[in-house]
């Protein structure tokens, strides 16, 4: 992550096909009309949500950690319960020791492990789990991007990054694998490694993340060139900080992607105490309907992060006032 530069018996066999189908494809949405404000961070910090919380003014109802690729330890799940919050968890293709999976590689099946294991993991959980994938996709920075300055293509394409999200959402879901398998074979890509039987379904839902504008801002490194399909995305969302305030590019994105729930899926002050900002993001966002997330980005560690709330009083000020209007909900719906 860097801040800047998805007869009678028939008719019922028939819904409940179409109620299992929904729930598993559920954006898990807060509750009509409302909004969750939460927080990002290392979950494995227990200062990030009383942080939070403490400067903000209202309890986080969803928490978001980064993880890298392989990585399914799980105590950032058990603590968001801890904290009453729903998780959210951002994956990069970077593996524990610095190396990376590609995209192609991913599609291909080569990392269906760590899939596998996170969809029981979830599954059992019975938590709602918000799965934030390689966000910021056309941002050169990203080892998944298919530009990186140049354009980097072969197992880093966009058509290989689509793959990849496509396989990731199929086998997440869950159901019965040979399903899934005949779905991955209509894409043509290969079945899943290492599984079979069913796999529970767990209550997931997916963030489409890229940034509003490339980088490099080409036509090749556009968010449309990464865009996996309807079918395959719960959310579509972008990244906002105020050191890079592009509203030209965040209202033509908005209109770009119609009829999905939006998310901020990560917002911060960063550099300087601006009051302005915070009051003009969320201006926009209660004017612009589907947003129904915003996450605020206090970083890894909260005591060392340039973009923890602590460091901008008046930013933190202007972030409570706006948190007190009641279309912010202070928990989702299993914690009330």
């Amino acid at each position: 992550m860097r801040f800047r530069p998805l007869a009678a018996a028939c008719v019922l066999a028939s819904i409940a096909v179409l109620g299992a189908s929904s729930a598993q494809a559920s954006p898990y949405l807060p509750p009509a009309g409302k909004v969750f404000a939460g927080v990002s961070g290392s979950i494995t910090d227990p200062g990030v949500v009383p942080s939070f919380d403490a400067r903000a003014g209202k309890h986080a109802p969803v928490v978001q950690t980064f993880v890298s690729w392989g990585y399914t330890q799980t105590r950032w799940l058990r603590l968001a319960t801890a904290e009453h919050a729903r998780a959210m968890v951002h994956i990069t293709t970077v593996k524990g020791n610095g190396h990376e999976i590609t995209p192609r590689a991913i599609a291909t099946g080569h990392g269906d492990a760590p899939i596998v294991q996170l969809t029981r993991t979830f599954g059992d959980s019975g938590q709602v789990v918000y799965v934030r994938l390689m966000a910021e996709m056309n941002g050169s920075w990203n080892p998944y991007s298919a530009y990186g300055p140049g354009y980097k293509g072969g197992a880093h394409s966009t058509h290989n990054f689509k793959q990849a999200w496509r396989r990731i959402v199929l086998i997440m879901r869950g159901g019965p694998v040979d399903q899934i398998n005949a779905k991955l074979h209509g894409l043509g890509l290969p079945p899943v490694r290492g599984a079979s039987g069913t796999l529970p379904q767990p209550k997931v839902a997916f963030l489409w993340v890229p940034e509003v504008w490339g980088d490099p801002n080409v036509p090749g490194n556009s968010a449309r060139a990464y865009w996996p399909g309807s079918k395959y995305v719960d959310w579509v969302g972008t990244d906002f900080y105020s050191k890079f305030p592009n509203y030209r590019g965040l209202n033509a994105f908005y209109n770009e992607f119609p009829g999905k729930p939006f998310a901020f899926g990560e917002w911060a002050l960063c550099g300087q105490d601006n009051p302005s900002f915070v009051r003009g993001l969320f201006g926009w966002i209660k004017s612009h309907k589907r947003v129904r997330m915003v996450m605020y980005n206090q970083g890894s560690h909260p005591s060392q992060s340039p973009l923890a709330l602590f460091r901008y009083p008046r930013g933190a000020a202007a972030l409570r006032d706006e948190l007190r209007s009641p279309i912010f909900a202070p928990v989702a719906p299993e914690f009330s």
